[in-house]
């Protein structure tokens, strides 16, 4: 993988992790199209950029982190219902990752829902949200562990559904990102990436744990430190575009980027494109 490879990933990262667009597919578009899908750095690197990504929130939202116990308890609650699923369905969920067919599906199937999410939920105007708020949004987070579903469209519309206004459901997505990605991406690169097991970092088996870290080179740690600084900027910048704009204009622009998206996808692959991950 090239410098510029790396950040047009990083770029990619950054524009659509926070946006109701599916990070997913377009990870699986733009590495395909640079014919780097298959490389071992291409998947280290793509789990390891959502760090960059993380890290923008919190510098965004520096005050709202700062908060007392009660914001820490809400964001527990909502993350619970993930970190329960996903650890469960792990390998379920891996297989999902591998089609293609499903992303694009999904994609095109969550486009159609964002076109009538503004008039299902014109009447959501809480600004504020409650402990039952934080559980039901992170249920409907779980959702998004079929790809193609993004996680901050389906936290953000199990926001609404509970009478919470647009701008307040999509910060609370932000920060429930925090620990949902940090324990997925994280849980990612130790078990897959790493072929370490959680119970060699809590015996703490340096031998196993140098070992692992072979598989990345030196070149490899360049490319991670420009990719997370690039998602980092590029994220701050998308997060002040979406909460901007889905205030003024809501979801139906990006329902129809998904449907066009997921259109572009099935056509590939009826013409026999190859777009594994």
């Amino acid at each position: 993988m090239s410098i510029w490879q790396a950040i047009i990933l990083a770029i990619v990262e950054g524009l659509t992790e926070f946006l109701p667009v599916s990070s997913t597919g377009h990870m699986i578009i733009a590495s395909s199209l640079m014919g780097i899908n298959e490389l071992p750095i291409t998947k280290i690197f793509e789990v390891n950029i959502q760090f960059g990504a993380i890290l923008s929130v919190v510098v965004l939202y520096w005050r709202r982190f700062l908060q007392g116990l009660d914001f820490y308890k809400k964001l527990l609650l909502a993350f619970i219902p993930a970190a329960v699923l996903g650890f469960a369905l792990n390998d379920i969920i891996d297989a999902m990752l591998e089609s293609v067919l499903i992303t694009a599906t999904m994609l095109l199937l969550g486009g159609v829902v964002l076109l009538f999410v503004d008039k299902w939920f014109s009447n959501a105007d809480k600004d504020k949200v409650n402990y039952k708020n934080a559980l039901v949004i992170g249920f409907f987070q779980c959702i998004a562990m079929i790809p193609g579903v993004s996680r901050s469209a389906a936290s953000i519309i199990g926001g609404l559904t509970q009478g919470v206004n647009r701008k307040t459901a999509a910060e609370f997505s932000f920060f429930l990102a925090v620990p949902t990605m940090l324990a997925a991406a994280g849980y990612k690169l130790v078990k897959d990436l790493l072929q370490l097991e959680i119970s060699d970092l809590i015996r703490f088996d340096l031998v196993k744990i140098q070992n692992s870290f072979e598989v990345i080179t030196a070149e490899d740690l360049k490319l991670l430190l420009i990719g997370n600084f690039v998602a980092f900027i590029v994220a701050m910048l998308a997060i002040r575009f979406f909460i901007n704009f889905l205030t003024k204009y809501g979801f139906k622009l990006f329902g129809y980027y998904r449907i066009a998206l997921g259109i572009v996808l099935l056509a590939l692959l009826a013409m026999g494109v190859d777009l594994r991950v």
